[in-house]
């Protein structure tokens, strides 16, 4: 799976500018996550076109948009399932750049996680993994 990380200036207005400009475009958002933190936000996304939607991020000067690979996993909803899965990556010395609950029923939970050495990360977690 491929996500869009977007790093901006936290400004009035930054996200309907991406939205309205996704959607001028025919690009459907299919999922996001946004934080600030302190003079930056930071914005994470999938979407159904991702060559279409970096191409049109460029066109505003003060955001930063890449690609990047996610892996998802299917984990247990309980407490510390979270906690295993992190450990792997601590104990193989893989940075986890960023990571995401997708869905969350009562049983079972779908996680995106984007880390630094995917391939290494998609052996890490083959027991879990869906995609």
């Amino acid at each position: 799976m491929k996500q869009i990380t977007i790093i901006s200036p936290n400004r009035p207005g930054v996200m309907a500018d991406i939205s309205e400009t996704l959607a001028q475009a025919g690009i459907n958002i299919n999922h996001i996550d946004a934080e600030t933190f302190n003079e930056s936000a930071i914005i994470i996304m999938n979407v159904d076109n991702y060559d279409r939607a970096l191409y049109e991020l460029q066109k505003f000067p003060d955001l930063k948009a890449v690609s990047e690979d996610a892996i998802v996993i299917r984990i247990e909803n309980k407490p510390g399932a979270l906690a295993q899965i992190s450990t792997r990556f601590k104990n193989a010395n893989i940075n986890i750049r960023s990571i995401r609950f997708l869905e969350r029923d009562e049983d079972y939970g779908l996680v995106a996680i984007s880390t630094e050495r995917t391939e290494e990360a998609m052996q890490l977690v083959n027991d879990v993994l869906v995609a």
